[in-house]
């Protein structure tokens, strides 16, 4: 096969995916990061590049937004809310996260194709994305891609398509959110 034909069967894959994620557990997550005070987000490896490109989109909204584990994110309290994005939600890392959030009492999301795992039980709020687990062969989600690229891939989307919802909802354009955009670059 040609390399657009595989970008066209990804883009089938993504589109299959887009189509069986669930409004409500969308909306419920929308509306939490409304009512949050900070919002923190997490994931390992290439989901948590997707849950950087989350918080900067939420930053460019005028949202108090930051990325666990960097140098200037503060501490996490009692009305904010943890996003974790991980496929398997059984990281060790991410699992210690939501447990650390669920003792202070903070709300906790997941973005994951596990709704049941640990970090699953211990969330408040759960976006179930379809997908296949990187270890492919106990799964009977069909991908051509590698490990676990769906769902980064859908976790990249499904994040902007959060942003523009919440543009929607606090009426927000374009021109507002670039005024927040980076100028040291």
């Amino acid at each position: 096969m040609q390399t657009t034909q595989y970008l066209t069967e990804i883009i089938r894959e993504l589109q299959h995916a887009s189509e069986q994620i669930q409004d409500e557990q969308a909306e419920l997550l929308v509306n939490d990061i409304i009512g949050a005070n900070k919002i923190f987000v997490a994931g390992a490896g290439r989901s948590g590049f997707m849950a950087k490109s989350f918080a900067m989109r939420m930053m460019h909204m005028g949202i108090q937004a930051f990325v666990v584990g960097e140098t200037v994110t503060p501490s996490l309290e009692k009305d904010d809310l943890l996003i974790i994005g991980s496929g398997s939600g059984e990281t060790k890392t991410l699992v210690s996260m939501a447990e650390k959030a669920a003792s202070i009492g903070a709300k906790i999301a997941v973005v994951t194709i596990h709704p049941e795992s640990t970090i699953g039980k211990l969330a408040d709020v759960i976006v179930a994305l379809p997908g296949a687990p990187k270890d492919q062969t106990t799964s009977s989600y069909q991908t051509i891609q590698p490990m676990g690229s769906l769902f980064e891939q859908t976790l990249l989307l499904f994040f902007d398509a959060l942003i523009v919802r919440f543009m929607e909802k606090k009426e927000l354009d374009t021109q507002t959110m670039y005024g927040k955009h980076a100028n040291l670059e």
